[in-house]
């Protein structure tokens, strides 16, 4: 016979969620009672730190449910409701920028530190986005433009587009980057193709390509052109 589940009230003050941030900081809370904060509350027969990790398991993962829009966590499990879906989606989104905001400060020349700014939007992706980074003298960003998405092609990424926001904010260099969403970040021959046809036109106007990093999400989290030497801005 089930057990009957354990209400909030019958735990040790020390132990409810709230009250254990408050005394011990966020770091000794399990994700379940991280979330069980902001579900604030439970259903009959299910209090709030059943309903968290049941919406964890729902999802999938705590990096699923934190790519998941309001209305993806209101449709995956029951019981989380526009005002609680809503809740977490805004609190993950905040939390997304606050490390994005940390990142676009240093310096964005290489690799990982584009991967980093970058996977959280496009890794997980079904369909090809194409974005500039502009970078500045210090190769900070200046700026992001996203230029396309859909099945990449020459008609979709063209010179004019993609160096027009680069004059526009007086960019230093560029960095393009785009996802595969097979999670297979090696690059196609359309890719080398295109890579080169941008090198030409930025060449030509004096705003260098500095990489075109290639975003997965596999083993191998990105393919990046100036690292695999075909780039030597």
């Amino acid at each position: 016979m089930e057990q009957p589940s354990q209400k909030l009230l019958d735990m040790a003050e020390d132990e409810r969620p709230r009250e254990k941030l408050m005394q011990r900081g966020r770091a000794a809370l399990s994700d379940e009672e991280l979330i069980a904060i902001f579900l604030r509350t439970g259903l009959k027969g299910c209090n709030v730190l059943e309903l968290a990790a049941r919406l964890k398991r729902a999802a999938g993962s705590l990096t699923a449910l934190g790519r998941m829009e309001a209305q993806e966590i209101a449709r995956c499990c029951k019981g989380i409701g526009a005002a609680k879906a809503a809740t977490l989606a805004a609190v993950f989104e905040l939390g997304h920028r606050a490390v994005k905001e940390d990142i676009v400060k240093a310096d964005m020349s290489t690799p990982d530190a584009v991967y980093n700014y970058l996977a959280g939007d496009l890794r997980y992706e079904q369909q090809e986005h194409f974005v500039v980074l502009m970078l500045d003298t210090h190769r900070h960003l200046i700026r992001r433009s996203n230029i396309s998405k859909g099945t990449l092609n020459r008609t979709m990424v063209h010179p004019r587009d993609v160096f027009r926001e680069a004059i526009i904010n007086n960019a230093c260099t560029i960095i393009l980057a785009h996802n595969h969403p097979s999670g297979n970040p090696a690059p196609s021959k359309l890719d080398r193709e295109l890579t080169r046809e941008l090198v030409q036109a930025g060449e030509a106007i004096h705003i260098p390509i500095l990489d075109h990093v290639i975003i997965g999400a596999g083993s191998t989290p990105y393919y990046s052109f100036r690292k695999q030497g075909l780039l030597t801005t």
